[in-house]
């Protein structure tokens, strides 16, 4: 039996399958380094994080049209609903730096959201990223037309990109304007820098919740702080084997952080890219010791919605009977 999830970190780039990105790319006329599915899904291998990032600036760069964007949304709501999903907050970045008209991105993105609710009956709210190599002109830009959408859903920004020779404290300005404007903080920090990454944006950006967080296991008395502020970490765990932040599932620290009070949230992060689904991760943290309830409970309590939604999805949780189910429900990859 599929049990209900509450998704708090998926890069909708990350969610497009190659068949998906294939027809995007020829209807755009936009260019491809391969011409077939299984030539992306070798692309798709990564060697390390900064391939990653090469492979995904790829993918972002074939999506420039409104239509785009919504298509996105609307495809991985339908997956998301058939591995359970109630309620997504879902990551894009900002067309910056590949010219694409910033209103046009948001519109699509929203109307993207508004169409996953009438087709699929699935809440979702965005929280775009900012991206580590912008210049502090451009990322206030970018929290200003954030802030410019708050109405039509968008509830948060992030940071995102290269964390390594980045560091959170340049972009402060920055998300002191999308704070003003009403929205939540939710950069990503401590995937694979060290605690140095997260205190910075918990000290800096004022941080409401962390995604990744995982390397905060290095320090102690980081953990018993963000247990004690009851930060949720947006944990990813096929995502963070992938990309070689961990290496292997056996060894990933979700296990130390749930014991040191931390709440975790499971999440994807990029599916399509990580040979993934939400099914597969959930089911990575059921065998690393996180029931299905606690990943429920940890979702509802980071999640950055009204409270009349988190009321609904409260109501979701309590009326679910969590002990009729297997948390195993996929098989880990």
């Amino acid at each position: 039996m599929t049990y209900p999830k509450i998704e708090l970190h998926v890069h909708l780039e990350g969610t497009v399958r190659p068949a998906t990105l294939l027809d995007v790319a020829r209807r755009n006329g936009h260019s491809l380094p391969v011409e077939t599915e299984d030539e992306l899904e070798a692309l798709y291998e990564f060697r390390d994080f900064a391939h990653f990032i090469e492979v995904f600036t790829l993918v972002s760069a074939a999506l420039s049209r409104a239509d785009d964007f919504r298509q996105v949304v609307v495809d991985y709501a339908a997956e998301a609903v058939s591995h359970g999903a109630v309620y997504v907050e879902a990551i894009f970045s900002f067309g910056l730096w590949r010219g694409v008209d910033s209103d046009e991105l948001f519109t699509g993105y929203c109307d993207g959201a508004d169409e996953a609710r009438e087709r699929h009956g699935l809440e979702i709210r965005l929280t775009p990223d900012i991206a580590r190599v912008y210049t502090l002109e451009e990322a206030e830009l970018a929290a200003r037309y954030a802030v410019k959408y708050h109405d039509r859903g968008v509830v948060g920004i992030g940071l995102g990109g290269p964390e390594a020779g980045n560091p959170p404290e340049p972009y402060a300005p920055a998300f002191a304007i999308a704070r003003e404007g009403g929205l939540a903080s939710v950069p990503h920090a401590g995937e694979v820098v060290g605690p140095e990454s997260i205190r910075g944006a918990l000290d800096a950006l004022h941080a409401d919740r962390l995604r990744h967080g995982i390397r905060a296991v290095d320090d102690p008395a980081l953990v018993e702080e963000l247990a004690g502020r009851r930060i949720v970490l947006d944990v990813c765990p096929i995502s963070n084997v992938r990309t070689r932040a961990v290496p292997s599932l056996e060894e990933h620290p979700l296990p130390q952080l749930a014991a040191g009070g931390v709440r975790c949230s499971i999440s994807t992060d990029d599916p399509a890219m990580f040979g993934t689904d939400l099914s597969k991760d959930c089911a990575a943290a059921a065998s690393l010791g996180l029931s299905p309830e606690e990943m429920f409970a940890n979702g509802l309590h980071g999640a950055l919605c009204d409270e009349e939604t988190k009321a609904r999805l409260q109501a979701i949780g309590e009326a679910f009977e969590w002990g009729s189910v297997h948390p195993l429900e996929s098989q880990i990859p």
